[in-house]
């Protein structure tokens, strides 16, 4: 795909159509702005599904991915949509008729997940997202799965999903340069080479109240995600400036790392808390460093490089 993908995420069902296009004009707004546009070359929208009763920030119901791109769409001009699609709530019917209505309202790809945070295995009886990649190998040209490189195992699982059929991986938010010694050992065990959605997230100031970022990248007991949440909380405390220059600097690291191992690379933009003109200028800054829509090749830029600081001395 090549492309920047910037997530919008749909908006409460109660507030309806209207409050979609409001969304959809603002974040295409923003983009026009800060000379984002020339990037997007598609529109994220994850499904929305309740998840644990421990989340900072309720989830009330959704409007549904197929209604909301419906509305925005038309907003952003030439650009293609991917979603996201939790399987295991369906049968292999359901889901059939849930793909091929994706399919048909032009997504170009869907990243298939599996069980939310907490369920256990028998309350999500359905098809799994490995399942789901092979079943539909012939109907979508782009089947991804979640990548979380800090996830224990995640190599093994990473290679059945690729091997299944799926053929980009859409990786959980990236507060850490540990995607690039994942991909490259996954890189020495096999030949497979899917593309890499490399996800990266905006940090406002309210997460030092709010830890939504903290609760979505949670894994307890995992000592990588635990540096990555004391990045998170350590930048949140810190000035726009700080803040911006340190997810910048992170996004160097990782395409610096990985450029070179072989895998066609995309980038994935979230705000969690909502597109902002302070995520908007972040994004820019990080895309003006290396971008997939006008570096086609995979190779970053060879100007304007400079050494790194450990991320855990960044201020």
């Amino acid at each position: 795909m090549n492309t920047v993908a910037l997530e919008l995420v749909p908006p409460e069902l109660a507030e309806g159509t209207e409050r979609a296009l409001e969304e959809g004009s603002s974040a295409a707004e923003l983009c026009r702005r800060h000379g984002l546009v020339e990037h997007v070359g598609h529109v994220m929208v994850p499904g929305i599904i309740a998840e644990d009763a421990d989340r900072p920030v309720p989830i009330n119901p959704r409007m549904d991915v197929l209604d909301f791109w419906k509305a925005v769409r038309s907003s952003f001009g030439a650009v293609s949509g991917l979603c996201t699609q939790v399987t295991v709530f369906h049968d292999e019917q359901r889901l059939d008729d849930r793909v091929h209505r994706l399919r048909d309202a032009g997504m170009d790809g869907v990243t298939f997940i599996g069980k939310p945070h907490g369920m256990p295995a028998a309350d999500a009886p359905g098809v799994t997202p490995q399942e789901a990649t092979a079943r539909y190998r012939e109907l979508f040209p782009h089947r991804g799965v979640v990548l979380i490189p800090t996830r224990r195992g995640e190599l093994n699982r990473f290679d059945a999903k690729c091997e299944s059929g799926a053929n980009f991986a859409l990786t959980q938010l990236l507060y850490s340069d540990r995607i690039v010694g994942f991909l490259r050992e996954f890189a020495a065990r096999t030949e497979q080479r899917p593309e890499i959605l490399l996800s990266f997230g905006f940090v406002p100031g309210m997460e030092q109240r709010v830890h939504l970022i903290d609760w979505l990248i949670h894994d307890h007991g995992n000592d990588l995600v635990r540096r990555e949440q004391e990045f998170v909380a350590r930048i949140a405390a810190r000035s726009f400036q700080q803040r911006r220059d340190a997810l910048v600097d992170m996004y160097r690291r990782v395409i610096d790392g990985v450029h070179d191992l072989g895998f066609p690379l995309s980038v994935h933009l979230e705000a969690p808390y909502g597109v902002s003109r302070a995520a908007c200028e972040t994004f820019a800054a990080m895309l003006d460093y290396w971008s997939p829509r006008t570096d086609g090749s995979g190779v970053r830029p060879s100007s304007g490089t400079r050494p790194h600081a450990p991320i855990e001395e960044i201020p």
